[in-house]
């Protein structure tokens, strides 16, 4: 019997690819997120930790510099806060977008497939149908033969 060989088989290749590639991407993506959600968390911790040094430095005793200092650091930490929110609101935006990418590749991959399936079947009924009369032929003349 014959070898199949699917006529679009490289774009089934490449459908693969793709769905391959944005899959590597959403991991891509996914990391970066975490990564962005561990600093914000970070970020947080510290803040904590200096508002819980600012409040026992103020019913201490030391120097207004030093309530100052800590006072802009802490500041300075609430202006790091708001921009790692809104760097995790992109993050997560990207991993949408390419959530929906894969989903959209993987349907297009199954799409090809199916349609490779189809092909195969197709070929299959084809070749089996040429061998049922390639069977008969052989049938009708053995049957025809005798006859002589």
């Amino acid at each position: 019997m014959k070898h199949y060989l699917y006529p679009y088989q490289k774009i089934v290749d490449l459908k693969h690819s793709e769905k391959t590639q944005a899959e590597w991407m959403l991991s891509s993506a996914l990391g970066k997120l975490q990564s962005e959600v561990d600093t914000l968390k970070r970020l947080n911790e510290e803040r904590l930790e200096w508002m819980e040094r600012l409040q026992s430095a103020a019913g201490g005793g030391i120097p207004l510099m030093e309530l100052q200092n800590i006072q802009s650091y802490v500041e300075y930490l609430d202006g790091s806060i708001d921009r790692k929110t809104n760097d995790v609101k992109h993050a997560r935006k990207d991993v949408e977008v390419n959530q929906t990418n894969l989903s959209d590749k993987m349907k297009d991959e199954k799409v090809w497939e199916k349609a490779k399936e189809k092909a195969l079947h197709k070929f299959m009924h084809a070749m089996q149908m040429k061998e049922q009369n390639e069977l008969d032929e052989m049938a009708t003349v053995r049957y025809v033969m005798p006859a002589r």
